[in-house]
């Protein structure tokens, strides 16, 4: 059978005056017979830059592995990274200079490692994903991609002379921008989506005929994949329409009143659960060529437990250190469920294959925070981490000790290896010429 699917590729419907799309992800039959390549032009497939932001670093002795190299063991608090390990990089040891200017703690070593320098620095300049998302995001649907696991609405991503790119706060929201109606500017004052219609009926009904043409072109393996995506996006959907509903009466309470969307929240329930939607949306976007660049901020500093007034930050100056175990006890949860959300989102990436590979293989995720050790607002032994090969860009399993150079290094790596045409990156003492060879392919 010839294959008349191309890359291309997507399937549109109208849903009242607008229109719903849904990308198609890489199916075999736009690849080369090794699966590592485009088939129509022999280049590899695209490349894709993500930022994971997770504020108050970790426990002291409870991360930096004992060993440097390929033949590290993650410490406690990365364990859970362990199913990844040989598609991890972990940088310790980095500094964030602040060269005779206050600390405005919480805020500096984000200034630092996101747009190389500190506010008064670096106010005109760009984030590196910004710098970035100009270099391989101009020619997709979405230029960049953000996101607020905790509802809020300010992203660690910047242009260049202007505010931070703001976050999607809302998992529904995000599936409306992702699938329709056709938008104008998603950030625009009256952008209203209206996540009711959208969960009401699949986006799938609205493309049927094209759905069924799509499946009937292609071969027996691509069918079974786009089963699968198909299939994902509904569970996307059910689980959304779930949120949207009235609760189940039952007899010895009352009715909770009808809610109109999903409710972000930073309460750890509610950040876990659109964690999880906001990951698989994330996921699609990527994965149907809309977007190469995405950012997420978790909002690590006001989450808290259901009951409990105190947020993690909080915790990091009020709680005492435990004497039998040896740190903070509280915080240590938050550091432990912040971290696991972050393991979960690689593992949707891998799960998603590509070819040969997986969507987490062409990815180049860079895990970052704010300071060493919260507790003490410390700027020295900073963690920095990326997650995949980026395409085969990325020498990955490592771990790098790189005691007091400046945390910019990873920065200018990994713009350089996203094709940014950059030598040098910051200001003043976190200025640096210098990448990370060790994990350059």
């Amino acid at each position: 059978m010839g294959v008349k699917i191309t890359r291309r590729t997507v399937l549109r419907g109208a849903m009242g005056a607008g229109a719903v799309t849904v990308g198609i992800p890489f199916l075999d039959c736009y690849l080369n017979d090794s699966g590592t390549a485009l088939a129509a032009t022999g280049t590899p497939l695209p490349v894709v830059f993500g930022t994971w932001f997770q504020d108050l670093g970790f426990n002291p002795g409870r991360w930096v592995p004992a060993k440097t190299g390929f033949d590290f063991e993650n410490n406690v608090e990365l364990k859970v990274f362990d199913p990844y390990k040989k598609k991890m990089n972990l940088v310790s040891g980095l500094q964030y200079y602040l060269d005779g200017k206050p600390l405005e703690t919480h805020a500096t070593g984000v200034e630092i490692v996101t747009t190389g320098g500190i506010a008064s620095q670096a106010e005109a300049m760009a984030s590196a994903d910004s710098l970035i998302a100009d270099t391989i995001g101009t020619r997709t649907r979405f230029r960049s991609l953000e996101v607020a696991f905790n509802g809020g609405r300010q992203s660690r991503s910047k242009r260049a002379n202007a505010a931070n790119n703001p976050s999607e706060p809302s998992p529904v929201a995000l599936y409306t921008r992702i699938f329709g109606p056709d938008f104008k500017d998603p950030n625009a004052a009256d952008f209203k989506p209206d996540p009711v219609v959208m969960t009401r009926k699949s986006v799938l009904s609205y493309v049927t005929e094209q759905r069924k043409k799509a499946m009937s072109e292609v071969g027996a393996a691509d069918r079974v994949r786009l089963d699968q995506y198909f299939t994902a996006i509904r569970e996307i959907e059910q689980q959304l329409a779930l949120e949207l509903q009235r609760p189940e009466p039952l007899p010895q309470c009352t009715v909770a009143e009808k809610r109109d969307e999903v409710k972000p929240s930073s309460l750890i329930p509610a950040v876990v659960a659109n964690g999880k939607l906001f990951s698989e949306l994330l996921a699609h976007a990527v994965a149907c060529g809309q977007t190469r660049v995405f950012n997420i901020n978790i909002g690590s500093q006001g989450l808290r437990t259901e009951g409990s007034a105190q947020t993690w930050h909080g915790f990091t100056h009020e709680e005492a250190i435990d004497e039998k175990l040896g740190y903070q006890k509280e915080v240590t949860f938050f550091i432990t469920t912040a971290t696991k959300m972050c393991a979960d989102f690689v593992g949707v990436l891998d799960a998603y294959q590509e070819g040969a590979g997986t969507l987490l293989d062409r990815c180049g995720l860079m895990w970052m925070t704010d300071h060493g050790y919260a507790r003490t607002h410390t700027m020295d032994n900073i963690p920095v981490m990326t997650f995949g090969s980026a395409g085969g860009r990325l020498r990955t399993g490592q771990h790098i000790s790189a005691v007091g150079d400046p945390a910019t290094r990873v920065g200018l790596t990994m713009q350089q290896i996203m094709g940014v045409p950059v030598s040098t990156w910051g200001v003043q003492s976190n200025q640096t010429s210098k990448t990370m060879s060790e994990i350059v392919a």
